[in-house]
């Protein structure tokens, strides 16, 4: 097994300078391949002046070498875990300089090619990281961390976890974002630490991880969201022998996740809790125990304040305490989680809590996820249910429609809270939108019930195929004054339903290429009712779309996406 080397210390002591740092399109990238790069972005810093500097990166060789150069150079690294116009817009006024792959007209750092440089330790007291909340139920927060809190929590998971991935070589998998601190933490700094190579690019489907894996032994960084969409289509058992040991955090794994994990990989995935404020705080393995408690990590503490989890941790700035928001009971080998804190909202002149009515409708037979969002509808605010159905949710959505099953989830409701408080819109999904660090935003299950999105069923929904029937009512906001003679429905609603229902469907690429072969050959007028196919062909990023009716095809076409790139 390979030295264990602390982030302080990683380049002034160094490795030998073949030692695989990282892997890329089969080339190895060795210790000096990520010297140099080190060097190179270091004297980009200190040229460029400033002291915050804002790192958006899709290879995480290249965010390594760049986020080590920050540090060397006495820089603080802010990590937005998406680069939007409005987060770019926001960070101009926080940082003094981009790095990365950025898209638009953002000034760039210039890396220095053939630089050199002189290491010497790190300072953990240094400002080294600014990171953000995912702003599940609100604005991200910016959180600062010092570089001795990532040196210390790196220590601890390589105290806890070294072992399970056995002796060199193993490789790191990834699936979620370096941008995130979970992705940061266990698939760039671990690594680097412990000696563990890891791949530059991340696998965001399962074929990219069953063929990753038939290279030889590895860990995969994983999300609740992506493990809970692991295809039985795939040759699992003919790759994970090789599979040492698979991580998840970023919110809680479900049961239908954890025994695909069981019965496809082989083994229970090694499930972490923690957030960006308090880094890891427990970890657990359900091999057999579905609910086994949670296990605290070397050094934290837990107790309660008004049945609310409160910790106290190497991995926070200071010795106080800090309070979560997740309710939890005691044990005595460690502590259960009882789910999130009320969420409590003024509706109608009475509170009503968010948190116990979500809970309330997963106590039906009718849901397996739900999340409740407020709306605003005119001059007041209404609830809005989000929820991917159960069995018999879909088989009564199916058989009696969508108004029917409405009625059922308000009547199932009407037990525990007023009449005036329960939700009046509804929407059923194949499963919930989540961002690249698996998280369901508000924003994101607000946006569901924007008025351009037309009412629709999933029909059919596989890796890389989906059928949907949509209908278009005469008040969608598309028909209006389009055209003032005779209502239609424009083109550019039919791509934008194509884009953003396939976003919904597949994982695609961020960035928009271009359109290919878009015809559109019959018009769509009022009360149509269509049927889409979708189909994603993620080896020449194209989602096709096809939207025909009775009448016939309306609108065909190809969608290319890519990654964003500087």
């Amino acid at each position: 097994m390979a030295e264990r080397i602390a982030i302080e210390h990683l380049l002034s002591r160094g490795r030998p300078a073949d030692f695989p740092v990282a892997f890329r399109e089969g080339q190895v990238l060795t210790f000096a391949d990520f010297e140099a790069r080190a060097a190179g972005w270091r004297a980009a810093y200190e040229r460029h002046g400033g002291h915050r500097f804002a790192l958006s990166f899709e290879d995480t060789f290249e965010f390594a070498a760049a986020l080590l150069g920050a540090w060397h150079a006495g820089r603080c690294v802010y990590l937005p875990s998406e680069i939007q116009p409005t987060t770019r817009e926001k960070l101009r006024g926080e940082v003094d300089g981009f790095a990365g792959q950025i898209p638009s007209s953002t000034p760039l750092l210039k890396f220095q090619e053939g630089a050199r440089a002189e290491w010497t330790p790190l300072s953990p007291e240094a400002q080294a990281l600014v990171v953000y909340t995912s702003g599940s139920s609100g604005e991200p927060a910016a959180i600062p961390k010092h570089l001795g809190q990532l040196t210390r929590e790196v220590a601890t998971l390589a105290d806890l976890f070294d072992d399970r991935l056995g002796p060199s070589p193993c490789r790191v998998l990834a699936t979620v974002s370096h941008q995130h601190i979970y992705g940061l933490l266990f698939r760039v700094l671990w690594p680097l630490t412990s000696g563990r190579p890891f791949l530059a690019r991340s696998l965001p489907y399962p074929e990219d991880i069953v063929a990753e894996l038939s290279h030889g032994p590895a860990a995969l960084i994983a999300s609740p969201a992506h493990l809970k969409r692991l295809p039985d289509t795939l040759d699992w058992a003919g790759v994970r022998g090789n599979l040492r040991s698979v991580f998840s955090s970023g919110g809680p794994l479900s049961t239908d996740a954890l025994h695909a994990c069981r019965g496809l990989l082989g083994q229970a995935p090694v499930e972490v809790y923690g957030s960006s404020e308090t880094g890891g705080i427990a970890w657990r393995q359900r091999t057999q125990d579905e609910a086994l408690s949670w296990r605290t990590m070397p050094g934290v503490e837990v107790r309660l304040t008004e049945d609310a989890l409160a910790v106290r941790s190497p991995h926070l700035p200071d010795g106080n305490w800090f309070q979560t928001e997740d309710r939890a009971r005691l044990l005595p080998e460690g502590f259960e989680l009882l789910g999130r804190m009320d969420r409590l909202l003024k509706l109608e002149e009475k509170r009503v809590s968010l948190s116990a009515m979500e809970r309330a409708l997963l106590e039906s037979d009718l849901v397996r996820e739900a999340r409740v969002v407020p709306l605003s509808e005119g001059n007041r605010s209404v609830l809005g249910v989000v929820a991917v159905l159960g069995p018999t949710g879909r088989h009564l959505h199916a058989d009696s429609g969508k108004p029917f099953l409405n009625r059922a989830l308000r009547k199932h409701l009407s037990s525990q809270f007023e009449p005036s408080v329960l939700p009046r819109r509804f929407r059923y999904l194949e499963a919930m939108p989540v961002n690249s660090q698996g998280k369901s935003t508000e924003a994101a299950l607000v946006a569901l019930f924007d008025s351009r999105r037309p009412p629709l069923r999933v029909l059919e929904h596989t890796a890389d195929r989906a059928v949907l029937s949509i209908e278009t009512p005469a008040s969608l906001p598309y028909f209006k004054g389009h055209f003032p003679e005779k209502a239609i429905l424009p083109g550019v609603a039919q791509i934008e339903w194509a884009l953003h229902l396939g976003r919904e469907l597949f994982t695609l690429p961020p960035e928009f290429l271009r359109m290919e072969a878009v015809k559109f050959q019959q018009l769509i007028v009022p009360e149509t009712l269509l049927t889409l196919e979708l189909t994603w062909t993620q080896a020449k990023g194209s989602l096709q779309f096809k939207f025909t009716s009775e009448a016939g095809t309306h609108g065909s076409g190809r969608i290319l996406l890519g990654e964003v790139r500087g």
